[in-house]
């Protein structure tokens, strides 16, 4: 099983040369290197030539490369994209996707540039339109010509397209997360929670955290770099469930297991469903752990 941990989701503005720079040492899973909403309309040239220069670099070690570009639509979207293809990051988040033939038509664009096909389409979902859509957007996963692998909440949006209220257990926000999360599920797409905005409130943010991963977000969005370590920690497996999970596949790999659908562990009914999720949580435990072996050598190289 290949997987990607996305725990931790960092956004980078791209006017920003230092923060591009910081960034290659700041231990998140994945950064997303913006030119739409931190990058004044004056700057957006300026900020595509760095965040292609520096994820042409080759400088972040493992951590995974995705561009934020402009909307197709804005005058800067279709430069943008051909750029980010160029620079072959591991991934293009599309912003403003309301449907799926956003989605379908950057696929296009990217094929037509010669884009490899190791980069993948990420989708912002932040507008109403894209909660309705959500299960039409995710179903053009579908097809590899699409190439979408994640779809990334904007609840920041969302909330003020719908003139919600924002509140600690977000109760105006979980039907719109729990919404798109079935409809990437469905078509076995990632999905990425939202950004919290207080970086300074560590205890809120470790709350809406668990939130997200207790709804079964794979990773959350995030401002600031100091809210990295407190999201590798909640959104990683814990030690007893990949315990769990060892001993889930062991089970099934005795003699006479191998092809029942449902087997008892230490008194437990497991079914076949359940090694699946046991697999996936393994090899997200190991893919981690590689990280960050990756990262001890290139800090001592």
């Amino acid at each position: 099983m290949i997987v990607r941990p996305r725990r931790s989701v960092l956004y980078m503005p791209g006017a920003n040369v230092r923060a591009l720079e910081k960034a290659r040492t700041i231990p998140a899973d994945a950064l997303i290197l913006d030119l739409e909403d931190s990058v004044a309309p004056d700057s957006k040239p300026q900020a595509r030539d760095n965040v292609c220069a520096a994820v042409k670099s080759q400088e972040y070690g493992s951590r995974e490369l995705v561009i934020r570009v402009n909307a197709l639509e804005t005058p800067w979207g279709t430069a943008d994209l051909m750029a980010a293809a160029a620079a072959e990051p591991d991934a293009i988040l599309i912003p403003k996707v309301s449907h799926p033939g956003d989605i379908v038509s950057a696929g296009k664009v990217l094929k037509a540039a010669g884009a490899r096909d190791k980069t993948r389409l990420w989708a912002m979902i932040e507008t109403p339109m894209a909660i309705v859509n959500a299960k039409e957007i995710a179903a053009t996963g579908a097809d590899p010509e699409n190439r979408l692998a994640c779809l990334v909440l904007g609840t920041n949006d969302l909330l003020k397209e719908s003139r919600a209220r924002m509140s600690h257990d977000r109760f105006a926000v979980v039907p719109w997360l729990a919404f798109t999360l079935v409809a990437a599920r469905a078509y076995g797409l990632d999905v990425i929670d939202g950004v919290y905005n207080d970086y300074r409130d560590e205890a809120g943010f470790r709350a809406e955290s668990e939130h997200g991963r207790t709804l079964g977000m794979d990773g959350k969005t995030l401002i600031h770099p100091s809210q990295v370590g407190p999201c590798n920690d909640i959104f990683q497996p814990t030690p007893d469930e990949v315990s769990w999970s060892r001993t889930v596949i062991s089970a099934f790999m005795l003699p006479g297991n191998d092809r029942k659908g449902v087997i008892t562990v230490d008194g437990k009914m497991v079914e076949r469903l359940h090694l699946v999720m046991a697999m996936r949580t393994v090899a997200i435990a190991e893919a981690i752990g590689e990280m960050g072996l990756t990262e001890a050598a290139e800090g001592r190289s």
